[in-house]
């Protein structure tokens, strides 16, 4: 059984908002990433991939996005603890709210960055890496 992961890349204007993790998350501690989360089980339900992904850009950073949300990519990991998660990419248009380190324990710091300041830093993994450029070719292709 796989855990469900969401993730945004936001975007406002030419840059990327990035948060870098709380050194206490479990995985990838202390590093640059997406802001997103876990799915939690809602029985039936519609649309549960965009509707969490609201809620964790609004707990973890405060900021809402516009519609549309769109798909990018998705990929597939093993925790640490052997546990495999399913992580799915959706890019968004930034719309309101002043993004911040909101939930401290998951979210150590907030930044907006280009795609060549993102591609260029040599402390960024290469999946997010990976992400940014599928998001920003969907923009370059006036896809979204």
């Amino acid at each position: 059984m796989f855990f469900i992961n969401v993730e945004a890349a936001v975007f406002k204007e030419d840059k990327w908002l990035l948060i870098r993790r709380g050194t206490k998350e479990a995985h990838a501690g202390g590093e640059l990433s997406l802001v997103g989360g876990t799915v939690e089980q809602e029985g039936d339900s519609t649309s549960i991939l965009e509707r969490t992904l609201r809620r964790e850009l609004l707990e973890e950073v405060g900021v809402e996005v516009k519609e549309p949300i769109q798909y990018v990519r998705n990929t597939s990991f093993v925790l640490a603890s052997g546990e495999e998660v399913v992580d799915i990419v959706f890019l968004c248009e930034f719309d309101k709210g002043e993004p911040y380190a909101k939930s401290l324990d998951e979210v150590e710091s907030v930044h907006w960055m280009t795609t060549n300041e993102i591609i260029n830093n040599v402390e960024i993994q290469h999946y997010l890496k990976d992400s940014i450029l599928a998001a920003d070719a969907i923009k370059a292709r006036g896809e979204f």
